[in-house]
């Protein structure tokens, strides 16, 4: 049970909530400040003081007062009004992840809202209700409004919305979970859709699953050095601590204790080779970069997911301001980071898999890793599918952050396009997953061959571990056969995580799950 207080939210706990293996309910020491800040607010409204978004129109409309009778109507329109997105429904895990990370935002108590709102959208999702949410229309200020009016709408009895696997009419999804439709006060559908909860939801599941992906890509990068017999010379603690990056450090790591113990690195250990490729030498320095971008976005979504991105801001002095928390700069700028850190995994996996299928730099290996080259193509199109792949990587690595487009007849002069770059973070992941996963089928061959041509040599023990995992999903290509749907099954496990258990004992503390 997670307690939603707007301060004490994790990124792990976050994504169990998103995938149904925790609940959540609103803890009582947030009630106080919840209070006092919609205190505030209604002596606002008793006091006939214009006060944006509760008696006042939205937007450029700021200065356009609604009449006392109206209210109401002002947070219910709102709601109807922003609902204009467009594009495929958000998946089920973005979505309720939006609405826990909206409802901790309203948690902390500087909203104006009452707890009965907050308790209201966690009652949603613990009835399994998710509303449909399409996946474009936000660019990241003033907040995703249109993302999360489609969410808040199912909430008050309309939009569109999942139960159980079947989409229905919001009414009918709260009628059918025995809810009632929420009646909006004052400021309250503001509230509730002034925020980045659509582009921090996105990106904090991305980072979650780019753990998985990056754990993976050191397994298959170790694997790849064996059946390369490549060097650990390299990754000497020595080297690193000379130019002692976190990430570099923790790679070269993680990957000499992988081939710990290796029989096929001892097997060459005094071979004319000086240096093998960068692919390989350069691994820490590569994907060490790599890692120390995706903890520097982990650290930016830790702090935004406890933050307070409303506008107004109604603190419990009296004082309500009008800034910009709201503007999802911060958060589409690590998204674009974190594209361009991923698209760099996938790089220099997909180079790897290039040299073990090559028989004039593999030292040994047969063309295209099969044995029969010319009857049988081997792997050769699995070098192919990484390489497209990492070309259409190149393609999402655009940073939208750069780009602004004035909103709200220009009053709303600079935007984030925060949505977009988180998208896009997500695509490049799941590219990058089944890079991994074609060079995971390419080195776990390259190292049977090794470990055939070296009577029976054993692996590391790390890799040891990583190639029985690999062989029970795709079993050793003796002949041609389609390798597609082996290679998506294989990147679906990446992204489950389902080889973290193999892999955590040789992931240093930075690497580690």
């Amino acid at each position: 049970m997670i307690e939603i207080d707007g301060r004490s939210l994790r990124l792990d706990a976050l994504e169990a909530f998103a995938r149904g293996r925790a609940q959540a309910r609103l803890a009582a020491a947030a009630r106080p400040g919840l209070s006092a800040s919609r205190a505030v607010v209604e002596r606002a409204v008793a006091a006939g003081a214009p006060v944006y978004g509760v008696n006042t129109g939205f937007g450029e409309l700021k200065t356009r007062r609604v009449a006392d009778g109206d209210l109401a109507r002002l947070q219910l329109n709102l709601l109807r009004s922003h609902a204009a997105g467009t594009g495929p429904a958000l998946p089920d895990d973005v979505v309720r992840a939006m609405g826990l990370l909206r409802a901790n935002s309203l948690a902390m108590g500087v909203s104006g809202v009452r707890a009965e709102l907050v308790e209201g959208l966690l009652a949603l999702l613990a009835a399994g209700i998710v509303p449909r949410v399409p996946a474009q229309g936000s660019v990241g200020a003033s907040g995703d409004l249109a993302p999360l009016a489609h969410f808040a709408l199912v909430l008050v009895g309309e939009g569109r919305a999942r139960l159980q696997g079947e989409e229905l009419p919001g009414a009918e999804a709260l009628a059918a979970a025995g809810l009632a439709p929420f009646v909006l006060g004052p400021k309250e559908g503001l509230a509730l859709i002034n925020g980045t909860q659509m582009s921090t939801a996105v990106l904090a599941l991305t980072l979650v699953d780019a753990g998985r992906v990056f754990r993976a890509a050191l397994g298959a990068c170790a694997l790849s050095l064996e059946g390369f017999l490549g060097s650990t010379r390299a990754f000497d603690a020595r080297v690193l601590a000379v130019r002692p990056h976190p990430g570099a450090v923790a790679v070269a790591e993680a990957l000499r204790a992988l081939v710990a113990a290796s029989g096929l690195m001892a097997s060459h250990a005094d071979c004319e080779r000086i240096q093998d490729p960068y692919s390989l030498r350069c691994a820490p320095q590569v994907l060490g970069a790599s890692l120390d971008a995706l903890d520097y976005a982990r650290g930016v979504l830790e702090r935004e997911l406890n933050a307070a991105t409303d506008n107004p801001l109604v603190f419990a002095d009296g004082e309500v301001i009008s800034a910009g928390n709201f503007h999802a700069q911060p958060v589409g700028m690590v998204a674009d980071h974190v594209a361009a850190a991923l698209a760099e995994v996938a790089s220099i996996a997909e180079r790897r898999v290039d040299l073990l299928l090559d028989e004039k730099r593999s030292s040994g290996l047969p063309a295209f890793l099969t044995a029969s080259p010319g009857l049988d193509s081997g792997l050769m199109i699995v070098q192919y599918a990484a390489a497209a792949l990492v070309s259409e990587n190149k393609t999402q690595c655009f940073p939208a952050t750069v780009d602004s487009i004035p909103t709200s007849a220009g009053i709303e002069d600079h935007v984030s396009m925060a949505p977009i770059a988180a998208r896009k973070a997500r695509r490049v992941l799941q590219n990058t997953a089944r890079v991994v996963a074609c060079e995971l089928v390419a080195a776990a061959q390259a190292v049977e061959f090794r470990v055939a041509a070296a009577g029976g040599a054993a692996p590391g023990i790390g890799t040891a571990a990583l190639l029985a995992a690999v062989r029970a999903r795709v079993p050793h290509v003796d002949e041609d056969r389609p390798l597609g749907d082996s290679i998506e099954a294989l990147s679906q496990d990446i992204l489950a995580g389902v080889f973290d258990p193999v892999l955590a004992p040789h992931m240093p503390a930075g690497v580690r799950a």
